[in-house]
């Protein structure tokens, strides 16, 4: 099943499917926890790498079905290839028109156009890669293929409105969230944007990520990371609101601004009161060492139901207080991300555990926690960052009321 040539085909197909093959991808691959086998992780990589555009009379059929045929009229120019394909669409560069531009002027924006049908395509999309998954029983049990398929599916649906996109990015972009923090910036949304087209302001800026982090100072870095860290524990325990796609990609570096731009928000969740007090129940447990209120907070969250082994109770929760490192009171501060650092040596360790959990886990991890993801932490350890997590996690978490 494995050759070159299978891989090759696999590949293609997946990559033409987009969105189920790259949601998965995200979940399994891109947060590093080496949960595939390496055959079916190279697999998701080289889809993730892969760019597949929709035809130019494809392109003009979704515009036209949004904005009319004289969809043109609101734009002075418009960049007919893309520059960048996501897992449900392709961005353009255009620039609106003063006629239809919230500020009386011509301004550059990114138009965001949707695959078509993708929306109707994701049950049989995940369907084939449940297959792809399965075939040689491939996968261990305690992934719960299952649940992380309905998560998928109902995340990607959400994601496919692009509506509910717009309205996050304007709450982001509120003076009650980050509308008036310099460090950040949020595009603003065309009004007249649909639920399968969203044209948003042009940001200025570069990816975090490889191609960046050389050109950067160490001070530069160490900021950048201690924002989007911040922002993370902002987003969980004032906003309750996160942006929960960990691609590093999603966070663009002014260096003139001295600005990180926003500019993804297709995967934001919100989170329960409820929810958010217990989760942070547990890691304030984690970061206590306190064993046996990690277990018992564990229970409440979801993670364990109170009928495992010692052996799977033990490994949750060292990987629980290791994940809390960053936030202990006796961790060394300020923390060093990146290779050789104290993070990378609590990564080996979490995944040291990850087989002893597949194979005891008597049930899958809450729905709300799949979104969850160290995704600050893993740009921090990208960027090669240096930054006194327990001052961001004390400034956050001492303000929270709990019910």
């Amino acid at each position: 099943m494995m050759t070159e040539g299978n891989i090759k085909r696999l590949v293609s197909k997946l990559s033409q499917m987009r969105g189920a093959a790259l949601k998965l991808g995200q979940f399994m691959s891109i947060q590093d926890t080496h949960l595939l086998p390496p055959e079916v992780d190279k697999i998701f990589r080289r889809v993730q790498d892969s760019a597949h555009y929709m035809p130019d009379w494809q392109m003009e059929e979704v515009l036209t079905a949004s904005f009319g045929s004289s969809w043109e009229t609101h734009f002075t120019s418009f960049s007919r290839v893309p520059f960048a394909a996501a897992s449900i669409g392709q961005v353009h560069h255009a620039v609106l028109a003063a006629s239809s531009s919230p500020t009386g002027k011509d301004e550059g924006v990114a138009v965001k156009i949707q695959f078509p049908n993708i929306a109707n395509s994701i049950a049989s999309d995940l369907g084939y890669v449940k297959m792809l998954l399965t075939a040689g029983r491939l996968l261990p049990k305690g992934l719960f293929l299952d649940r992380t398929i309905q998560v998928m599916k109902d995340e990607l649906a959400d994601e496919c409105d692009y509506s509910r996109e717009a309205s996050f990015l304007r709450r982001y972009g509120s003076p009650e969230y980050l509308g008036q923090d310099s460090r950040f910036k949020v595009p603003w949304v065309w009004e007249g944007s649909t639920d399968r087209v969203l044209v948003m302001e042009h940001v200025e800026g570069a990816s975090v990520g490889e191609a960046v982090v050389a050109s950067l100072s160490q001070e530069e870095r160490n900021d950048i990371a201690a924002r989007i860290v911040e922002l993370c524990l902002r987003e969980l325990f004032q906003f309750r609101l996160m942006q929960t796609d960990p691609n590093w990609t999603n966070f663009l570096w002014n260096s003139k601004a001295r600005q990180v731009s926003l500019v993804d928000f297709g995967a934001t969740r919100e989170y329960s009161k409820e929810f958010i007090d217990n989760w942070l129940r547990l890691l304030q447990a984690a970061a206590s060492d306190d064993r046996a209120a990690c277990a018992e907070w564990s229970l409440r969250v979801g993670y364990l139901t109170g009928e495992e082994n010692d052996v799977m109770v033990n490994a949750h929760i060292d990987s629980m207080a290791l994940l809390a490192t960053p936030f202990k009171a006796s961790t060394s501060q300020p923390f060093a991300f990146g290779p050789g650092s104290q993070w990378a040596d609590i990564t080996a360790q979490i995944r040291s555990r990850i087989p002893i959990m597949l194979q005891h886990r008597l049930t899958p991890p809450p729905p709300e926690t799949y979104s969850l993801n160290s995704g600050a932490f893993l740009l921090a350890s990208r960027l090669r960052a240096v930054v006194d997590t327990k001052k961001l996690w004390d400034t956050v978490v001492e303000s929270y009321r709990f019910e």
